[in-house]
C-alpha cells in the first residue's frame, strides 16, 4: 500500500490565530485607554505648573511696583514671564506689535491682564475639558486672602468672603464646571 499523503502539518489553526488576535486587541484598547488618562493628567499637572510658574513670575516682576498697570500678554512676553509653549511662534523676550496668543495644553487661549483698578492682575484658561477644570479650580491655590489670590471664577466668583466661599470644593467644581469641552477659569491676584 502506498502511502497518498503523507504530510504532517504544522503552523496555527485559525482558531489559535483568532485567539491570540482577541487577546492583542483586547490589550490594545487597555493600552489606548492608559494612554488617554496619563495624557490627561499630564496636561492638568502642566497647567498648574505653568499657572504656578506664571503667578510667581508676574508676583516677582511687579514686587517693588505700586500697581500692575501695562501687565498683558504682550509684556508678559516681553519680560518673559510665560513659558516657550504658552507662546508658538514667538520669540520671548521681544515685544511683539500685537497681542500674542498664548495657549495652555488643552489649546486653549490664555488671558493675562491687570485689573480694572490696577491693583490686581487675572489670568484666565480657556478651553477646559470637565475633568480639567475641576481638577484645576479644586488645587490647592492658597489657604486664605493672605496668599493673594482674591478670586476664582468659573460661572460664579468665589472668594474668601461671601456667598461663594473659597476654596472650591469638588462638588461646587463638578456643577461648575458642566460644560465637556470649553469651560473657562480666571484667576485674580493682588
Amino acid at each position: 500500500m502506498k502511502k497518498i499523503c503523507g504530510s504532517n502539518q504544522s503552523g496555527r489553526s485559525m482558531i489559535e490565530m483568532l485567539g491570540v488576535l482577541a487577546i492583542i486587541g483586547v490589550l490594545s484598547v487597555g493600552g489606548i485607554s492608559g494612554y488617554s488618562k496619563a495624557m490627561a493628567k499630564y496636561k492638568v499637572n502642566k497647567t498648574l505648573d505653568q499657572l504656578s510658574m506664571l503667578i510667581t513670575n508676574i508676583r516677582t516682576l511687579y514686587a517693588n511696583q505700586v500697581s500692575y498697570e501695562g501687565l498683558n500678554g504682550k509684556a508678559a512676553v516681553g519680560f518673559e514671564l510665560v513659558s516657550q509653549d504658552m507662546a508658538p511662534g514667538v520669540t520671548l523676550g521681544t515685544t511683539p506689535s500685537d497681542e500674542p496668543s498664548l495657549v495652555n495644553p488643552f489649546n486653549g487661549k490664555v488671558t493675562i491682564a491687570a485689573t480694572t483698578d490696577k491693583t490686581g492682575f487675572a489670568i484666565s484658561y480657556a478651553g477646559l475639558d470637565r475633568q480639567a477644570c475641576v481638577a484645576i479650580a479644586t488645587a490647592d491655590w492658597g489657604g486664605s486672602a493672605s496668599s493673594g489670590l482674591v478670586s476664582i471664577k468659573i460661572t460664579k466668583e468665589y472668594t474668601w468672603s461671601g456667598t461663594n466661599k473659597l476654596p472650591i470644593t469638588l462638588v461646587t467644581a463638578g456643577t461648575e464646571c458642566a460644560s465637556a469641552s470649553d469651560n473657562t477659569i480666571v484667576w485674580t491676584y493682588n
